[in-house]
């Protein structure tokens, strides 16, 4: 895709539609996997003249197949969290600037300029990950930040807390982001104010401990930290787009990302709010495919933002059974 519907992508406003039916149809045509499922659906693409039309492909297929746009050519891949290699998915990323324009144009769309915060990463199982999105955008916005308190903490929890102390005298901008068992095992060993820094979780316990709502992790937080709220970010490593949530696990999405849902007895009724499974548009994946059906399911609401609820029970999404790339 041409360096112009790039910068398209995030100068987006009113014309998400037109944009992703102009994706769709050159991923159709460009994407080997992607066009492959829509063969298999039956799709007539003359028939594609909505979002809501649009079919997406199921996440399962980062794990089963190279989800490239053009030729197989690409600078690096990220790879999803996972207890075994068999069950990782991975995104082929041919221009690594597409993801950083993406989570940087993001971030400062909902808490303004990087260099006015100090960036703090609290993501000790990520970092013993060679190829995680996540450990990407955080040591980006690290250097980005240009301070010198600004870092990963991996197992210094007393010299974060220390820091943490010093910002908070400080009443220094300060962002605390981390991974949910993490956020919780410090949670544990210090109880102090932190009224004026932000902490976000990225969810995930991981297999570290026993899983819990949204709405408890918050709450042991903010009790701990004396906060009037906790932030959450919702990515994952098949997107390169991320949506954010200030107050009470409500998220909102930049421009160029959507989060539609689908019916869990009818997989192919899409609908632009209510309760389901979360269909997701992300036009910064130009280059692999911008229509995934995922396996999380919550509320999206009628201004675009969602809720989640957790994770479609039973197994992955499957692909056609005939399908064979």
């Amino acid at each position: 895709m041409s360096t112009s519907f790039v910068n398209k992508i995030f100068q987006v406003k009113k014309n998400f539609t037109g944009l992703a039916l102009e994706l769709f149809h050159y991923q159709h045509k460009q994407n080997t996997v992607y066009k492959s499922w829509c063969d298999c659906l039956g799709i007539d693409i003359n028939n594609i003249l909505s979002i809501q039309n649009i079919p997406f492909l199921p996440i399962s297929f980062f794990k089963t197949h190279k989800v490239l746009t053009g030729n197989e050519a690409y600078e690096l891949f990220f790879e999803s969290s996972g207890t075994t290699q068999t069950n990782k998915s991975r995104h082929y990323i041919k221009d690594i600037n597409v993801y950083t324009e993406s989570f940087t144009r993001g971030f400062e769309l909902f808490y303004g300029d990087i260099k006015e915060w100090f960036i703090i990463g609290l993501l000790p199982s990520y970092l013993q990950q060679q190829h995680s999105s996540l450990i990407k955008m955080v040591d980006e916005l690290i250097k980005r930040s240009g301070h010198a308190e600004s870092g990963f903490y991996l197992d210094e929890v007393e010299k974060l807390y220390r820091v943490l102390q010093q910002l908070e005298q400080r009443q220094q901008k300060t962002l605390l982001i981390g991974v949910t068992y993490a956020l919780l095992d410090f949670a544990e060993q210090y109880s102090t104010q932190l009224s004026s820094i932000t902490i976000m979780e990225t969810g995930g316990m991981k297999g570290r401990r026993r899983e819990i709502t949204r709405e408890e992790v918050h709450a042991i937080l903010k009790d701990r930290f004396n906060l009037q709220q906790v932030h959450s970010e919702y990515g994952m490593s098949e997107l390169l787009s991320q949506a954010y949530a200030k107050a009470g696990g409500i998220f909102s999405c930049p421009p160029w990302m959507k989060v539609l849902v689908r019916d869990e007895d009818d997989p192919l009724l899409i609908k632009t709010r209510g309760k389901g499974a979360f269909n997701i548009i992300d036009l910064a994946n130009v280059n692999s495919c911008a229509f995934i059906a995922t396996d999380d399911v919550g509320e999206v609401f009628e201004d675009g933002s969602f809720s989640v609820a957790g994770r479609m029970d039973g197994s992955d999404i499957r692909g056609c059974s005939l399908m064979v790339l």
